[in-house]
């Protein structure tokens, strides 16, 4: 019997495929199990809150699109000006006073 556990122990398989084999099935055994808990935990953050969960269900998405669109159509898009922000080197407040005043004068 000791000469048989000898020669099992001197086998390579036995030395070295065996426990890389044993070390893939159980990690990926053990990694299935951690990526579940992570999963688990993701989901009981991303529970709405109550109110805000009732409010999204009582109206239809349509209903929340017409509703921004009426609020795009009120708002004044075509009397904007650009200002650009300052560079690098440049101080940001005094670059947009500049710019401002400029505006100021021109209308």
């Amino acid at each position: 019997m000791w000469k048989q556990m000898n020669k099992l122990q001197k086998n390579r398989t036995v030395r070295y495929g065996v426990p890389m084999l044993l070390l893939v099935v159980g990690g990926s055994f053990g990694l299935r199990e951690f990526t579940q808990i992570r999963y688990d935990a993701q989901k009981i953050k991303k529970k709405m809150d109550p109110a805000l969960e009732a409010r999204v269900n009582s109206h239809t998405h349509t209903d929340i699109l017409q509703d921004e669109y009426e609020k795009l159509k009120q708002a004044d898009l075509d009397s904007w000006t650009n200002i650009r922000g300052p560079r690098p080197w440049e101080n940001s407040r005094q670059s947009q006073e500049e710019q401002r005043t400029q505006l100021t004068k021109t209308t």
